[in-house]
């Protein structure tokens, strides 16, 4: 079976699925960004931090009324897994520090819908990077990798902007991968 590679990323409401909602879903693959998804979720939690608010320019307030309903945003998200990953190939969840994206929207798939689409692992950009690159992992950080790349990389905080900019990166970070071992 083959690989599809989904890049993903979310805004959130907190640094946690246990106490915070997840507020928003950018996704799109690695080798079609005209293949995207975006969505923002209704809150589950009035809590949140006030910085994690003021990044991602999104509203508790409006999320509350004009946000999808936790489950049927990743019925949607699953559904739109299905209809653009080919049926030989499986998903493969692909985020910039895949740790904080994959715990919510793991949390998330399997709190409303008893499943995960992606299975039970994630790539991480971050650490795929640092083999690539054979450097350490202090020397990660975005800024570092989108130097190595000389990519246009901006942090928006738009959830599809930021997971279209990382599959433009990790497009790259694949490409000289696989120019070393040809």
């Amino acid at each position: 079976m083959g690989l599809c590679y989904v890049c993903v990323d979310v805004e959130t409401a907190g640094p946690n699925p246990a106490d915070f909602s997840l507020l928003s879903i950018g996704a799109c693959l690695v080798d079609d960004l005209s293949s995207r998804f975006y969505i923002e979720l209704r809150p589950v939690s009035v809590k949140y931090v006030a910085a994690a608010l003021a990044v991602c320019h999104l509203s508790m307030e409006e999320l509350a009324r004009t946000g999808v309903a936790p489950k049927l945003a990743m019925e949607q998200f699953e559904q739109w897994l299905g209809s653009v990953v080919p049926r030989n190939q499986r998903p493969v969840f692909v985020a910039f520090n895949a740790v904080f994206d994959w715990m919510f929207v793991n949390d998330y798939f399997h709190r409303y819908l008893g499943r995960n689409p992606f299975g039970y692992s994630a790539l991480d950009m971050k650490s795929f990077f640092m083999g690539v690159a054979r450097v350490p992992w202090n020397k990660t950080s975005l800024q570092q990798v989108v130097e190595r790349y000389q990519t246009e990389h901006v942090l928006t905080h738009n959830a599809l902007q930021d997971a279209l900019d990382q599959a433009e990166l990790f497009h790259r970070i694949i490409a000289e991968q696989n120019a070393r071992v040809s």
